[in-house]
C-alpha cells in the first residue's frame, strides 16, 4: 500500500549548508545526500524520505547565527514578545540554542532559562554543549523550540520525548520555516538536506489539540505555534490537506540563469548571503552553466572560509565589494534583508531578488 506521494526530487545537494570548511577542496569534497521530498498519507506531514540522520553530526563548524542583522535582531525582539506573553514567570529550556543569542536575550529580559545545543561556542554555564536527551534529565514550564523542529528526522517521536522528558506536562513555542511561503514565492532555494520536514500552520493545529496562538512571522517566512505539550496528538490525513508545488516552481532558476549569462564580460556574478539560500542558489547555478563567483556575508564566521559543494569563499562586505563596480547584478537572497544591503553599500548596485517575480 502506497504510504506517500511525492513532490520533488533532487540529488546529490551538501548535507550541511551552513558548515563552513577551511579549503576549497574540503567543501567541494563535502558530504552529499538526496532530496526525496513527499507527503505522508497517514498523517499529511511532508518531509525528505531519502534523509540520512546518520549523516547529520552538528558541531563548531556549523554557523548559522543571523543576529549581526538588525532586521533579525528586530525579528527576535518581536519573538521575545511572544514569549513575554505566553511564558512569563516560568521556567524555560530553549532545546537548540545555537550560538545562544536568543537565549542571553531571554535571560537579560528576566527569563530564568536553560539552553541545550552541541553547537554551542560561548562560556555561559546555563547551557548543556549537547544534543537533547532524556537522559540531560533537565525539565522547566516552557520549551522554546526555534528552528529545529524542521531539522529532526521524527518530529512527533521528538515532541513526545520531550513532553516525556518534562513530566508530560508544559508549553511550547515552535518556530519554523513556512512551506506556504516557500511555495508561494517559488523559493527553491529553501529546499535543502539540512531541512528534513517542511511544515504548514494547519499542521501544527492538527497536531495539537490545544493551541494558544498560532500565525507567521518575518515577513511570512516563518510560521510560530504556542502549545500545550500535554496534547499533542497524531495528525491525521485528509484529502484536503494534499500538497504540491506551484507550476513554474522551478522556472527561476532558469530565469537567474539568463540574467547571469546575459552579463557584461568581466562582471563579477555576486551573491550577498552565504548562509542555506546562498548555498543552494549558486551550486545550481553552477550546475546551469553560470557559475557565481563573489559570495559576500556580515558574519565573520564565515568570512574567509568556504561554502559546501561549490567551494566559494565567503568574503567581507569590504572585500566583496572591492569586487564590483557601481551598476553591478548583486543577487540578494534574501528580499527582508534588502534594505539594509542598500543601506550598507551605497544603494549603488543593481539589486536582484530571487524569489518569485522579482529575478
Amino acid at each position: 500500500m502506497t504510504t506517500t506521494r511525492e513532490i520533488y526530487r533532487v540529488e546529490q545537494l551538501p548535507t550541511f549548508q551552513n558548515r563552513m570548511f577551511p579549503t576549497q577542496v574540503a567543501a567541494r569534497q563535502c558530504q552529499r545526500g538526496d532530496m526525496v521530498l513527499v507527503q505522508s498519507l497517514q498523517t499529511g506531514l511532508i518531509f525528505n524520505q531519502a534523509f540520512r540522520p546518520e549523516l547529520m553530526q552538528y558541531d563548531q563548524d556549523y554557523q548559522n547565527e543571523q543576529g549581526l542583522s538588525a532586521r533579525f535582531r528586530e525579528h527576535l525582539q518581536s519573538v521575545s514578545q511572544l514569549v513575554k506573553r505566553h511564558f512569563e514567570g516560568l521556567s524555560l529550556i530553549e532545546v537548540g540554542c545555537g550560538k545562544g543569542q536568543f537565549l542571553e536575550q531571554l535571560s537579560a529580559e528576566g527569563f530564568d532559562v536553560t539552553g541545550i545545543d552541541p553547537t554551542y561556542e560561548g562560556s555561559n554555564p546555563r547551557v548543556v554543549k549537547d544534543y537533547f536527551t532524556p537522559a540531560l534529565g533537565l525539565q522547566a514550564q516552557g520549551l522554546v523550540l526555534r528552528h529545529v523542529l524542521e531539522h529532526v528526522q521524527d518530529p512527533l517521536g521528538f515532541l513526545r520525548s520531550l513532553r516525556e522528558s518534562n513530566g508530560g506536562i508544559g508549553r511550547i513555542y515552535i518556530e519554523v520555516p513556512c512551506l506556504d511561503w516557500i511555495a508561494s514565492h517559488h523559493a527553491w532555494f529553501d529546499i535543502f538536506y539540512e531541512h528534513v520536514n517542511y511544515f504548514r500552520l494547519d499542521d501544527f493545529k492538527r497536531m495539537f489539540g490545544t493551541v494558544l496562538d498560532a500565525g507567521h512571522c518575518f515577513g511570512g517566512q516563518y510560521l510560530y505555534v504556542v502549545a500545550d505539550l500535554i496534547s499533542l496528538r497524531l495528525p491525521v490525513w485528509q484529502p484536503a490537506l494534499a500538497f504540491d508545488l506551484p507550476s513554474g516552481f522551478m522556472q527561476a532558476i532558469a530565469e537567474a540563469r539568463s540574467q547571469l549569462v546575459a552579463a557584461a564580460p568581466g562582471t563579477a556574478r555576486a551573491v550577498w548571503g552565504g548562509a542555506s539560500k546562498g548555498v543552494i542558489f549558486s551550486l545550481f547555478m553552477e550546475r546551469a552553466g553560470a557559475a557565481i563567483d563573489t559570495v559576500i556575508d556580515i558574519n565573520p564566521a564565515k568570512q574567509g572560509r568556504y561554502l559546501a559543494a561549490t567551494g566559494l569563499q565567503v568574503l567581507s562586505p569590504e572585500d566583496g565589494l572591492a569586487r564590483l563596480k557601481p551598476g553591478d547584478d548583486v543577487y540578494v537572497m534574501n528580499s527582508i534583508y534588502l534594505d539594509e544591503i542598500r543601506a550598507a553599500t551605497g544603494d549603488q548596485f543593481n539589486y536582484r531578488l530571487v524569489e518569485h517575480g522579482q529575478i
